[in-house]
């Protein structure tokens, strides 16, 4: 987005993702797409990030896989600075992993890696919100498969429940799951002692 546009975004109601609904979202979204100069966008699979996850050294985990993704997102779209939501509790690692990610050409552009960078810089809202409607439509798409499986986060009592109902008829999970994600350990457990309860009845 050129540096001047960025002012609008606030005014417009951007700000983070999470903080709004998902019409909210969609009509953001639409603005954003007429302002901004160009959209990236870098989706894992789960089987991408499971690979990582449950194989790789523990340096080498998720937060070094979303660093990876952001600098390919950033390598796309080639802009003087950049700022980013850090995943990694070290926002500097973080800032580090993604310059050696990229080209040799962009390792000195500004980059701002901070927590909670979503709240804090319109711009990022702007790219979370984006990113929010892209999972929102996915999600819209798994449904027609799957059925209602709610939202797909661990909060979410209608996923939870969704899981553990697929699992008792199911000798593994739906390609759409992590099978590295821990919510799916403690599903295994709860299963586990549901047999074991049942079988001393």
């Amino acid at each position: 987005m050129d540096e001047e546009e960025v002012p609008r975004l606030a005014p417009m109601g951007v700000k983070d993702s999470k903080l709004l609904t998902p019409e909210s979202r969609s009509r953001l979204a639409e603005k954003i797409r007429d302002i901004a100069l160009k959209i990236s966008y870098d989706e894992l699979s789960p089987s991408q990030i499971d690979e990582v996850v449950l194989k790789a050294r523990k340096l080498q985990k998720l937060n070094f896989l979303e660093a990876k993704s952001m600098a390919r997102v950033i390598a796309e779209l080639r802009p003087k600075a950049a700022w980013v939501d850090a995943s990694d509790v070290k926002p500097e690692r973080y800032a580090r992993q993604i310059l050696d990610e990229l080209p040799e050409g962009m390792k000195r552009m500004v980059l701002v890696s901070e927590h909670k960078a979503d709240r804090k810089y319109p711009i990022v809202s702007a790219a979370s919100i984006m990113a929010k409607v892209r999972r929102d439509a996915a999600i819209s798409a798994l449904w027609e498969e799957y059925g209602n499986f709610g939202s797909g986060y661990v909060t979410d009592p209608v996923t939870m429940e969704f899981l553990r109902r697929w699992r008792r008829t199911h000798t593994d999970y739906p390609p759409m799951v992590r099978k590295s994600w821990k919510t799916l350990r403690e599903i295994e457990s709860d299963a586990t002692q549901a047999r074991l309860t049942t079988g001393h009845s």
